[in-house]
């Protein structure tokens, strides 16, 4: 008898301590439900975290936690169902509180069964908002930093690409002047050249947009007021829109300035103008906006001037998006696009301290953004002399390491006046200038070996000081603000290389 009561007091005891342990937990919500889901039970957490009094929410359905349109599907029903089926029902999902505030909650509904028979389900949930939150910042960050190494990875091969191409456009553009002399009596042979010459042009602009994308490219920064600069393209911008589409230009009247390549602005927002028109292709409204933004998130923070250009076109389908600031990649048909435009967008923005956003929804249309610092420090480097040419004298010391590109620069120079004596590295370049006297070096900046042009140049100012300096570059890995030696910019010609020497400080 004595034995029976004990186990009946351990018992009673039992159940009292689970009943305290399963009313006083905090972090979890636990609770019973009947067999059709009436909630029989309550705690202390499910008070806490769905903010329900016991005598609220004893006898009421559980479904008044799912949304109204979980509701609506049958999500309740259905989860108990499961619970019931399979022995458990596990899931993560939006869930209300009392007040009708959204959180993210993870559910798990067991059923409980007494002498073989279901008799109700135990149900637990846990609010894990700021899990969810924190992982899918993470996820963010993650993505964003995938980007941007894609687009540095392509960056650096777009960079090499353009480097070696200006040269064999230097090559060309070079041989051109020698092939105008030949030419001059022959009206089939200037056609020709002309041809060539045009499409030497047209290569030197598809390898500028390349170097934009790659931030390789030289820029002459300066403070634009957005205002005066949009007046000044409104009508090559109302050329490339066309009649079929209706153009809005909004730009706020106290929009800051900012300091950036202009003729780069400019490309840039004829770059997203056609691809705006294009994906209008049976008319539609192009909206350009200018506005003052403080941003203060991913990473990013202060005052940028955001322009945007909005169209209502197609959209782009999400697994698109991500690809559509890679260099050459175009939904157009062929002939209907280089695929540079938004890359050179992407690059500009970089390049320019900014950055690019981009929106879309198909069937509705797009949305662009380019974010630019409000103040930008930077000076103009871009050598953009206006001498006249004139007859150069004395000695250069020519480096290039591509003697093709030697041959063609040298042959230029000797027709400028100047005797030339050309190597091919930076170090037999400073051999050269121990042994002989030299008026002027004239170096490319990327070059094998340990030492590039840059490195060569100031060595060179170092051991000769005052010997004027002449650097050239299809492509630089240094950015250009951090040189401080003139540079003229493959491919050239023999006027630019003129005024180039011509206004070195002697």
């Amino acid at each position: 008898m004595a034995r029976s009561q004990n186990r009946k007091r351990n018992v009673s005891d039992s159940e009292r301590n689970f009943r305290l342990l399963v009313e006083n937990v905090t972090d979890y919500a636990l609770y019973m439900l009947d067999r059709t889901g009436i909630v029989t039970s309550w705690n202390v957490g499910g008070q806490r975290i769905k903010g329900y009094d016991p005598s609220e929410i004893i006898g009421q359905h559980f479904s008044r936690f799912y949304t109204e349109v979980d509701r609506a599907a049958g999500k309740p029903a259905r989860a108990l169902a499961i619970a019931r089926e399979h022995g458990r029902y596990e899931e993560d999902g939006w869930r209300v509180r009392k007040d009708g505030t959204f959180f993210w909650a993870s559910v798990v509904i067991d059923p409980i069964y007494e002498d073989g028979q279901l008799i109700g389900f135990a149900k637990i949930t846990r609010d894990i908002t700021e899990r969810r939150d924190a992982q899918q910042q993470l996820h963010k960050i993650q993505k964003q930093l995938a980007e941007a190494q894609k687009l540095d990875a392509l960056g650096q091969l777009t960079g090499g690409v353009a480097h070696d191409f200006n040269n064999l456009l230097m090559i060309i553009s070079g041989s051109l002047h020698y092939l105008r002399k030949a030419a001059e009596q022959d009206e089939k042979l200037q056609r020709a050249v002309k041809a060539v010459e045009t499409a030497t042009q047209r290569g030197s602009a598809l390898t500028n947009q390349l170097l934009t994308f790659a931030r390789r490219q030289s820029v002459n920064p300066q403070e634009i007021d957005i205002h005066a600069r949009i007046r000044a393209i409104q009508d090559i911008m109302n050329t490339v829109v066309g009649r079929g589409v209706a153009f809005i230009a909004d730009i706020a009247p106290d929009i800051w300035a900012v300091t950036v390549d202009p003729t780069e602005l400019e490309t840039a927002l004829v770059n997203l103008l056609i691809n705006a028109r294009d994906a209008m292709p049976d008319g539609g409204t192009i909206v350009m906006r200018g506005r003052n933004a403080t941003i203060n998130r991913d990473g990013r923070h202060g005052d940028f001037v955001a322009l945007e250009i909005i169209d209502n076109g197609v959209g782009i389908p999400d697994d698109v998006i991500a690809k559509v600031f890679d260099p050459f990649f175009t939904t157009k048909p062929v002939g209907k696009g280089t695929g540079l435009g938004l890359s050179q967008v992407h690059g500009f923005a970089h390049q320019a301290g900014g950055f690019v956003e981009l929106t879309s929804e198909l069937g509705k249309g797009t949305s662009i953004t380019i974010y630019l610092p409000r103040q930008v420090v930077q000076k103009p480097v871009d050598f953009i002399p206006t001498l006249s040419e004139v007859i150069g004298r004395g000695s250069i010391l020519l480096v290039e390491d591509n003697p093709d590109v030697a041959a063609v620069s040298t042959g230029m120079l000797e027709q400028l006046g100047y005797s030339v004596r050309h190597v091919s590295s930076a170090e037999a370049a400073l051999a050269a200038m121990a042994g002989a006297s030299v008026d002027v070096l004239f170096s490319d900046v990327v070059m094998p070996g340990k030492m590039d042009g840059i490195s060569l140049a100031r060595q060179a100012r170092k051991d000769h000081p005052g010997l004027p300096i002449l650097l050239t570059t299809g492509y630089a890995a240094t950015p250009h603000q951090d040189i401080e030696f003139p540079i003229l910019r493959k491919p050239y010609h023999i006027h630019e290389l003129s005024h180039a020497l011509a206004s070195l400080p002697r």
